[in-house]
């Protein structure tokens, strides 16, 4: 892509809102969690959703041992639990030490101050020639947690750089 398309384009990818998001998932014993940011609604019946995870992640071999992932939305002001789950924290099971989780029916962690939570079957991993894999999720269970939180919606000003 030449230069001053690519700056074009990425300040149209700019302009697509992203979230944060703690991806979690288990397996047997062990608990995964990593930051996410891209993350989607694909289809009204059944509810499914779509996440793209950056590939190479120590999560996901726990998601296709499991066959399952949640994804809870974190608080603007939950700042320890964005630098925990952070890629480079690699706190592996760690990371929920002395944070109050529950499990979902698919077993996998769901961080009780979370905003809101979906836990999802894996339907499907689409392996892309690209940084990041999709993982598409049918949604069993989700809830509203805390309604009364700010979230964080955010825009980049580029949006071919993390």
């Amino acid at each position: 892509m030449k230069d001053d398309v690519k700056t074009r384009v990425g300040l149209a990818l700019g302009r697509i809102p992203q979230s944060i998001y703690v991806m979690t998932s288990h397996s047997e014993d062990r608990m995964r969690g990593v930051l996410v940011t891209c993350v989607q609604q694909m289809a009204h019946e059944p509810p499914m959703i779509m996440v793209a995870l950056p590939k190479g992640r120590p999560i996901i071999p726990l998601i296709h041992d499991s066959h399952s992932f949640a994804i809870c939305q974190i608080a603007r002001s939950d700042k320890l639990t964005q630098h925990r789950f952070a890629p480079n924290a690699d706190a592996g099971d760690n990371a929920f030490e002395a944070m109050e989780i529950t499990h979902g029916i698919t077993g996998s962690p769901i961080l009780k101050k979370a905003l809101a939570y979906l836990d999802c079957e894996l339907v499907r991993h689409i392996d892309v020639d690209a940084d990041h894999d999709i993982y598409i999720g049918l949604v069993r269970d989700g809830n509203l947690l805390h309604r009364a939180e700010e979230t964080i919606v955010h825009l980049r000003d580029n949006g071919l750089k993390r």
